[in-house]
């Protein structure tokens, strides 16, 4: 897939961004233009909405570490873009013990990501 094609904006963005699932190449590869109509219909959220950016960023966080979900590179990505956008680490912290009114595997997962984001954050 040609993601600096003009054809395909939403997935140039989503790369350009960082914000970028490496099983979305074999993806785009077999069908580009599914590829992108998933990446727009996504995006919406993120583009509009009353929500900051934080808050969107810690709904995202306890999605990727929800039982149901449990996706490390999503947790990882997210709470990088929730630090970046203000988030304290208490306030990370609090998304996952939210979460886990679904089961403690939420804890398992995030809390050790949080740990060494802060810690890259602080170096």
């Amino acid at each position: 897939m040609d993601s600096e094609n003009k054809a395909y904006p939403h997935t140039h963005d989503h790369r350009a961004k960082g914000d970028w699932n490496p099983i979305w190449d074999e993806l785009g590869e077999m069908d580009a233009e599914f590829l992108e109509a998933y990446l727009a219909f996504r995006s919406v959220p993120h583009r509009e909405g009353p929500l900051p950016p934080k808050f969107k960023e810690l709904i995202l966080i306890a999605i990727n570490a929800a039982t149901t979900h449990l996706y490390a590179p999503g947790v990882r990505r997210h709470m990088q873009n929730a630090l970046k956008a203000g988030a304290t680490k208490e306030e990370i912290l609090e998304t996952i013990q939210l979460t886990t009114v679904m089961g403690i595997h939420s804890c398992n997962l995030a809390v050790p990501i949080l740990m060494e984001e802060v810690a890259k954050l602080e170096e």
